[in-house]
């Protein structure tokens, strides 16, 4: 867990935004080159794109301000693994990229004016859903 000074935001939208920025920064700082911010594919949304040496990263960001109801990383349900699923075929698809890939999910939570910041690589795996 990595603590980030931030500034004290009151909406939602602008914690998520936030959140954004500091998990950017943090995969920067751990060697990451930010593909895409905010990837869109129809409905669905990839909040970063990265690569990591041949490894394409297709990154969920989850901030909240305070861990009341759970981590936030608890939040990336099956439903919005499938969306990320889809997006990330598609995207591959688009650019024609043959490289191995995976799916991490950065969770971000306040605490007093910082954010606590936790990288989960490798968050969940693609499965066959029938």
């Amino acid at each position: 867990m990595i603590l980030q000074k931030r500034k004290v935001k009151n909406s939602s939208k602008q914690l998520g935004l936030e959140g954004e920025a500091q998990a950017k920064k943090h995969l920067e700082e751990k060697g990451y080159t930010i593909l895409e911010k905010n990837w869109r594919f129809k409905k669905y949304e990839v909040d970063l794109i990265a690569r990591k040496d041949d490894l394409i990263v297709f990154i969920e960001v989850k901030t909240r301000k305070n861990n009341t109801f759970g981590e936030p990383e608890v939040f990336v349900t099956r439903k919005k693994q499938n969306f990320l699923i889809a997006a990330a075929n598609q995207y591959l698809m688009e650019r024609n990229i043959d490289l191995s890939s995976r799916f991490d999910v950065v969770s971000l939570v306040g605490i007093g004016t910082e954010l606590s910041v936790n990288h989960l690589e490798e968050a969940f795996h693609p499965t066959i859903i029938k």
